[in-house]
């Protein structure tokens, strides 16, 4: 009999554990397909389809630290640098969650981390990829939804191709400017020399 009821209690203990695993799943397969979604909708440039993602009272680090804190200003945000009217032309973006999120408070809230690589590409066409890391807090949200409440994006500044783009363009415009100099005095030696002997000639 107390053989029955220990391989019952097992049967329980594995069917409860089963549950919760796929109770998991579930949580998790949602964050990933919000994850997708806010891809697609920045690769697509349809940023306003990134609002439903994201909880009412977000708060947003971006990767040039700029801060949003609700749905109405990603959309702004991202119309600002890119597209006809922004700095960049365009953005690609892929993110990668290092593993599945965390739980905590009885599972209503989460932490998630991963890296990304963000293309961005210059109206004169020329691609920037950049490596980032990001760090996310998700809830569960009154109706059941589970979204993002916070997100900081960061990356190695050391290591910034768009930087170094910068120093190059400003290395390249010194050369220049210091080349223009070397050949305007070049210039006003010859004319100066010329009126010289010039002057020699029919004094």
């Amino acid at each position: 009999m107390i053989r029955y009821l220990y391989v019952i209690l097992i049967l329980l203990n594995c069917s409860t554990a089963f549950a919760a695993e796929e109770a998991d799943k579930a949580i998790h397969d949602e964050l990933r397909t919000a994850l997708k979604g806010i891809e697609t909708a920045i690769n697509n440039e349809k940023y306003a389809e990134m609002t439903p993602y994201f909880h009412k009272n977000l708060r947003i680090t971006t990767i040039n630290q700029e801060v949003i804190s609700s749905r109405e200003q990603i959309a702004v945000y991202f119309n600002k640098w890119f597209g006809p009217d922004g700095y960049l032309k365009k953005l690609e973006i892929k993110l990668i969650p290092d593993a599945k999120t965390e739980f905590y408070a009885n599972k209503t809230m989460g932490i998630v981390r991963g890296s990304g690589i963000e293309n961005y590409q210059l109206s004169d066409t020329r691609y920037f990829p950049m490596k980032t890391r990001w760090t996310a807090t998700v809830i569960k949200d009154t109706d059941g939804q589970w979204r993002i409440l916070a997100l900081h994006i960061g990356t190695d500044f050391l290591n910034n191709p768009l930087l170094a783009a910068t120093k190059d363009s400003i290395l390249y415009y010194a050369i220049a400017a210091a080349g223009g100099g070397f050949l305007l005095g070049l210039i006003i030696w010859f004319l100066t020399t010329r009126k010289r002997k010039e002057r020699k000639l029919f004094s």
